[in-house]
């Protein structure tokens, strides 16, 4: 068993607090959109290199791979280095490239989301080399991906299935209002094309118009949302998903909340504003549960009545990602990011609630301005949105466990901020994580 000198941990995260603050800073003020991230990626390569990692190299398709110790299992510190667009301007009240820092924040564009993540996982890796916590037991890799913002997920398939990476566990540093998380609902992108037939719109009886019949598989999608499980339902509800009668897996679909569906797009053609349309399509964003699968999404759809009314003139299909990264290399995926969990009971789960436990006791942290909120929740919760974990728990079936600085509420909101406090207790909960783990017998 490990002695682990949790006090000198909080002091060593705290000493790296400035450093932490000027990397983050330094990153906000390089353009990183998906697929533009090089900026970033090289700017992180250099602190890695400047901290004594032991290997540094960026893949082929732009993501940085950061290696400390030499040790027989690999655990990974996953964090995404791209961030959205700032929107309108008129929203935010300082620049979102420019940033600020006070001292308590740190604004800017990405901060929470996420790159404040990448940051302290890199200094966790510094202070496990700092305080000897580093042993033959493990080896760390910190990563700083690409495309999340675009592709959840595609940047590690290829790190999986390309680089023949495979980590015993992975840690997501996305934000996570001081808490650990530990699962989240999935969601895939879902296209339903309409064929018509276009005629004068004097005589709109001569044609068959796309448009009506999509309306009518719009209410019925809606139904899908809206609709209870009862017996006598026609369109059940994606509630049921929740009931035990019609989900083997009903107690983690609880926990994760229940699936939805919505319309997010919706385009058409037509000869003219004349004439009745000849084709229509939507775009559905579709949140999946635990018990939820790819076939099983689809096939909810094909089974809609309206779906089912109007036969071949219907096609229900699911979207493809096929975006170059900044190296100009395209990696086509499925736009199907599965939902994941891992177990209360796990022993990641284990180990990462013990490390927190043994720093900071049983309640969530912050500052002075998100204490007060962040301990009327739960200590280990779930992530609204989505996280790479959907290819690497999801797809590839390797645990995750979720904890980083920074807020869900400022994911690619205006006037984005994190908390300099939250950098400092990630970076610490970070460099004990892999030694209580294998003190577990992990």
């Amino acid at each position: 068993m490990s002695v682990i000198d949790y006090t000198a941990v909080k002091e060593r995260a705290e000493f790296y607090k400035a450093d932490m603050t000027k990397l983050l800073r330094d990153l906000v003020k390089i353009p990183g959109e998906s697929s533009g991230e090089k900026g970033k990626v090289e700017r992180a390569a250099v602190e890695m290199r400047n901290l004594g990692f032991d290997k540094v190299e960026i893949d082929k398709m732009g993501n940085l791979l950061g290696y400390m110790g030499s040790g027989k299992t690999l655990i990974a510190f996953d964090g995404h280095i791209d961030n959205v667009g700032v929107g309108n301007l008129n929203n935010w009240t300082f620049d979102p490239y420019e940033g600020y820092e006070n001292d308590e924040e740190i604004g800017g564009r990405g901060v929470s989301d996420q790159q404040g993540g990448v940051v302290s996982a890199i200094y966790g890796a510094k202070i496990m080399k700092d305080l000897n916590l580093l042993s033959d037991e493990y080896t760390v890799l910190v990563t700083a991906t690409v495309q999340e913002e675009d592709c959840d997920g595609l940047c590690w398939q290829y790190i999986i299935h390309e680089g023949g990476i495979r980590p015993k566990f992975v840690v997501l540093n996305e934000p996570t209002d001081g808490g650990i998380y530990r699962g989240q609902r999935g969601r895939m992108e879902i296209r339903v094309d309409v064929k018509g037939i276009s005629c004068h719109g004097s005589a709109p009886e001569r044609g068959d118009n796309a448009i009506y019949k999509m309306a009518d598989i719009l209410q019925n999608v809606r139904s899908l949302n809206e609709n209870d499980a009862a017996d006598d339902t026609n369109i059940k509800g994606l509630v049921k998903m929740l009931d035990e009668k019609y989900n083997p897996e009903w107690k983690e679909a609880r926990f994760l909340g229940r699936g939805t569906i919505t319309v997010s797009e919706i385009f058409f053609t037509s000869p003219s504003r004349c004439a009745v349309a000849d084709s229509c399509s939507i775009s559905l964003d579709r949140r999946m549960t635990a018990g939820e699968t790819w076939e099983s999404c689809l096939e909810e759809i094909r089974s809609l009545p309206a779906v089912k009314q109007y036969g071949d003139d219907v096609k229900v299909s699911m979207y493809n990602y096929e975006r170059p990264s900044y190296t100009d290399l395209v990696y086509p995926i499925e736009c199907y990011f599965p939902t994941w969990v891992i177990p209360e009971e796990h022993k990641v789960t284990k180990a990462m609630e013990k490390s927190y436990k043994a720093l900071f006791g049983d309640k969530r942290i912050g500052s002075s301005g998100t204490i007060e909120a962040r301990q009327k929740r739960p200590l280990t919760d779930k992530w609204t949105f989505s996280t790479n974990g959907v290819t690497i728990m999801g797809r590839n079936g390797i645990p995750c466990i979720g904890f980083g600085p920074g807020a869900e509420a400022q994911a690619h909101a205006p006037n984005e901020i994190t908390w300099k406090q939250d950098l400092v207790t990630a970076a610490a909960l970070f460099a004990v994580l892999p030694t209580v783990y294998t003190d577990l017998g992990g």
